[in-house]
């Protein structure tokens, strides 16, 4: 199963005029191995629905995204390690600041088949062994 970033399922939903095609056409070709959306991108999906859930739910069920994907123990412990990383970097001014958001969606993907994404340098970094496709 495919995890899809949040920044994906705007692209497709706001029809985006520079990614949107893109996406939906990368959506398609993988919907056979499944897609979802990690209960983070659920909650950060709110602002794009104007805080509809239900229309939310619909468009998701529509273009064959599970929305109920649980979050388990080992997406904690997968996203535990990516987080000591990246705030050992940022105290040392390495990096620049990111939304623990980013490492919850990367350990909740790593556990599964991987992520599609337009940002992989936001995840590559923190979960090398991710699989990444990009739109």
């Amino acid at each position: 199963m495919w995890i899809i970033d949040t920044c994906v399922v705007i692209d497709v939903y706001e029809d985006d005029p520079q990614f949107g095609l893109a996406s939906a056409k990368l959506l398609e070709k993988l919907l056979p191995d499944g897609l979802a959306i990690s209960p983070v991108t659920m909650v950060e999906l709110s602002v794009a629905f104007e805080g509809n859930i239900t229309q939310q739910k619909r468009f998701l069920e529509h273009s064959g995204i599970s929305h109920g994907e649980a979050w388990t123990a080992v997406d904690t412990e997968a996203s535990h390690p990516a987080w000591n990383a990246y705030i050992k970097s940022r105290r040392l001014a390495k990096v620049p600041k990111r939304p623990v958001a980013d490492i919850l969606i990367g350990g909740f993907a790593i556990t599964r088949q991987g992520l599609v994404t337009r940002n992989p340098a936001d995840f590559k970094r923190w979960f090398p062994k991710l699989l990444i496709r990009e739109p």
